[in-house]
């Protein structure tokens, strides 16, 4: 009797060949990798544990740790599946030793499936019907040495749904295609080949060609280039572009006979010079075109999609790394200045701490042209309050108003001495940060627009210490984000900002709440009552 693990549990054997997997891979000893999942099962994050238990892991660093993360979920999830895979067959009383070491074998999830797809519970197909219908014998003369013609042997099979040669000629071919699209090894040779030499097509849908929206995939009206070769960008553009409705892609294989001679040779299904050799060649044609092609397919544009996410999250990742790092202008006081034509240009004074002390809004652009009356306001708001710099936000009319903002820094500098300077800067989040619940606690009485300018005021000061307020998808660090796995952008770029907070650090005494969040072993209720108790103390 063959034993096999309940689902859900993880052996202390698989938890050592886990382990052993894991430290190859990453090159380091098996006791830093045990040490380092036991921290983490604990519920401890990667950066607590690279910066506050290096002398339990061995040194790990960030990057080894979150690649050892991913995998032992990877590794889990396929023990998982594994062992539901193995009482599935053996429920069916069909777990053979072969299959049962086959099975233990694996090392990817999609080889795991490709052994199960053959005792997968599946709707009644063809081939079931045809094997209910006693036509497997039939099936086995039609593929040894046959010198009776397919057809005669055929009429001793006719049966009920199976009323003549013909029919019963199709049932015996649907086994043989049953049997060809749930050979683990075929599939799995066919498929890598598929991915490995194949190439994606492109060209605009017939019709669509003048359209508003298949201009901007003007490029891939008749385009082509091998999976292997396609960046991610360009998989997403394909993709988006098909969902659109302006592109047509087609999966190419390449030389369709090189396929069918795989499945010939793995099936036993090569001519023989004999009267079955036309149904042989049938099999081999329809299991090509119907069964292998479109799952090779299927495979290939789950990869395709998977790379593309991989990578475009590694983009995103990088772009926020390096504008959450970017140089702070330090702790001065600041005009923030979100441009607009109809709605005016929002504006707030934050003094060195990033404490808002007054805002207001002007209009010195189209529809109402108040440039002189602007100018004055915002004049006098730099000399009250001795602003030292000016964010202007890069969105509708900011190079209009960097403009203003440069008059206002000579005239202030005439005046006082003191010359604010003005500086672009990104504005991307600061509405949707202005619209956030964090938002609306901490400035519960001012309206909306106006905290997009105090947002865009501290993001010069202290890009860090604002940025962690936003969601990351939300600051544009990326395209296609909206086409991208988000469950694993929002991963990547939660890691990110983890990472960025704890290798700069933070000001206990001014640091937000959303910013002390991130500090490696402190949880939110922590944060809280250190926001609490320096409100209360000083």
């Amino acid at each position: 009797m063959t034993t096999v693990t309940s689902p859900g549990t993880i052996t202390a054997t698989t938890t050592a060949a886990i382990t052993a997997t894991i430290a190859r891979e990453l090159g380091v000893g098996e006791q830093q990798v045990a040490a380092t999942v036991r921290l983490l099962d604990e519920g401890n994050t990667v950066p607590f544990i690279a910066r506050y238990r290096k002398e339990i892991t061995g040194g790990l660093d960030d990057s080894q740790l979150r690649t050892l993360d991913t995998r032992l979920t990877y590794l889990r999830e396929l023990e998982d599946r594994r062992a539901t895979v193995l009482a599935a067959i053996e429920e069916q009383g069909k777990l053979t030793d072969d299959l049962r070491g086959q099975i233990l074998a694996c090392t990817t999830k999609a080889r795991l499936e490709d052994l199960y797809l053959p005792f997968k519970s599946t709707r009644r197909t063809k081939a079931t019907i045809a094997r209910e219908a006693g036509l497997e014998p039939l099936v086995e003369a039609l593929l040894g040495d046959c010198a009776t013609d397919p057809a005669d042997l055929a009429s001793g099979y006719v049966t009920e749904g199976f009323a003549d040669a013909k029919s019963v000629l199709t049932g015996a071919r649907a086994i043989v295609l049953d049997e060809i699209a749930t050979d683990a090894d075929l599939v799995g040779e066919v498929r890598e080949r598929f991915f490995g030499t194949g190439t994606m097509a492109a060209g605009v849908v017939e019709g669509r060609e003048n359209s508003p929206e298949a201009q901007k995939y003007r490029d891939y009206f008749e385009f082509s280039e091998p999976f292997t070769d396609l960046p991610s960008h360009r998989i997403l553009a394909l993709l988006r572009g098909e969902h659109e409705g302006v592109l047509q892609l087609n999966l190419d294989p390449g030389d369709d006979t090189v396929y069918q001679g795989m499945i010939a040779d793995a099936r036993g299904l090569a001519p023989r010079g004999d009267a079955a050799d036309k149904f042989r060649a049938e099999c081999v044609r329809y299991g090509w075109r119907t069964k292998l092609q479109i799952s090779s397919g299927v495979d290939v544009r789950m990869r395709l999609k998977e790379k593309a996410d991989a990578q475009a999250v590694e983009v995103f990742a990088r772009n926020l790394h390096d504008l959450l790092l970017a140089a702070p202008a330090g702790q001065r006081a600041t005009l923030g200045l979100d441009p607009g034509y109809a709605h005016g240009v929002k504006c707030a004074v934050v003094d060195s701490t990033g404490k808002v002390l007054d805002t207001a809004v002007v209009y010195p652009h189209q529809p109402r042209n108040r440039w002189s009356e602007s100018s004055d306001v915002l004049a006098r708001l730099c000399a009250r309050y001795n602003v030292e710099l000016m964010a202007v936000g890069n969105g509708t009319a900011s190079r209009e108003t960097e403009k203003l903002a440069r008059e206002i820094s000579d005239t202030v500098s005439t005046a006082t001495g003191t010359r604010p300077t003005p500086v672009v800067v990104s504005e991307a989040g600061a509405s949707v940060y202005s619209a956030s619940e964090l938002a609306a606690e901490e400035f519960p009485d001012m309206d909306v627009a106006l905290r997009g300018a105090v947002s865009i005021a501290r993001r010069l000061q202290d890009p860090l210490a604002e940025l962690v307020k936003i969601d990351p998808k939300s600051i544009g660090v990326g395209q296609y984000q909206h086409d991208v796995n988000q469950v694993m952008l929002a991963g990547g770029l939660d890691d990110v900002v983890e990472d960025a907070v704890n290798s700069v650090g933070v000001d206990v005494n001014t640091a937000s709440a959303p910013l002390l969040r991130r500090v490696a072993g402190i949880s939110a209720t922590v944060a809280e009552n250190i926001v609490r108790y320096r409100e209360e103390h000083g």
